[in-house]
């Protein structure tokens, strides 16, 4: 009885401490959000002689009436283009990039090691920017339209290819296979029935990984749009600081109004508006994230 008592209250102390723990981790990740937040709402002339607090000194939102007025209403239809943007490329890729990792794990694919190295290799080597640019603008012609947001860097990305081959050779016995063919089912039923629903976890994970990727990518909007009609929210906002940035040094010696212009607390409020919606989806993603875990991850 007192050995019982004793390990329940070793349980209850090591509990405690890891709870003590984990909010340490929790807060070390929530207060720069409130940091970030506070100094967004924060006059840009305070920020300036006070620095940054968790609270503000001089409450302030102009620098959001800015974001959402300067342009129009154009961080509205940026966030729509994102949006679909992130959607689309994350769901052609959860279609082609396991198609093409599937052949690539299975044994009696001669071919494999090849085509394996060939995209291994373009994970260490590639023909950089100018040659991409020309492959993409003048072969593929994808330069102001939205599939130049799509396809370049992030639709086939080898490192997400070769964890799907690594995840399907090491967690799909072939005997499984075997007995499928047995059972008269031909590849295509393989595939979807069998090898897709016991791929969920890795599916999932990469899938959220893609969806943060088109959601934060701003690169492929600065070589091939410069249609500011579909700007996405990243790229919208990188404009809006630098049109501020330049702004500001050219009127220093005139003394002009936009001198005043809030680029500091501006730039907090472009990473508010930036990801407060995937802090908003997020919880959603998660839950079947974690569904997504709980079957895949049950053997008999």
């Amino acid at each position: 009885m007192n050995d019982t008592s004793v390990k329940g209250k070793g349980e209850k102390r090591f509990q405690i401490i890891i709870h003590i723990i984990l909010m340490i981790f929790a807060l070390c990740a929530i207060l720069p959000f409130i940091l970030l937040l506070s100094s967004s709402l924060t006059d840009d002339s305070v920020l300036m002689q006070f620095g940054y607090n968790f609270w503000p000194r001089k409450f302030s939102a102009y620098a959001y009436q800015y974001l959402f007025t300067s342009n129009g209403g154009g961080i509205l239809r940026s966030y729509g283009i994102t949006i679909l943007v992130t959607a689309i490329g994350t769901v052609i890729h959860l279609l082609v990039g396991p198609l093409l990792a599937y052949p690539l794990s299975r044994r009696d694919y001669k071919r494999a090691g090849l085509v394996t190295f060939l995209i291994f290799f373009t994970m260490l080597f590639n023909g950089g920017i100018v040659p991409s640019y020309l492959m993409w603008t003048g072969v593929f012609h994808v330069k102001n339209t939205i599939w130049a947001l799509i396809f370049p860097t992030l639709l086939m990305n080898g490192f997400f290819i070769i964890l799907y081959k690594n995840n399907f050779a090491t967690n799909i016995h072939p005997a499984l296979i075997e007995a499928a063919k047995i059972d008269g089912a031909g590849e295509w039923y393989i595939y979807f029935k069998i090898i897709l629903p016991l791929s969920l976890p890795i599916l999932a994970t990469i899938g959220l990984m893609v969806g943060l990727g088109y959601w934060n990518d701003w690169a492929n909007g600065l070589y091939y749009i410069t249609d500011t009609n579909l700007y996405s929210l990243q790229l919208l906002l990188k404009s809006i600081i630098d049109n501020i940035r330049n702004l500001a040094n050219m009127s220093v010696n005139t003394g002009s109004a936009a001198a005043s212009l809030p680029s500091n607390s501006i730039r907090m409020a472009m990473a508010v508006v930036g990801i407060i919606p995937v802090m908003v989806l997020y919880p959603f993603f998660q839950k079947a994230f974690v569904a997504g875990i709980s079957l895949g991850g049950v053997k008999e």
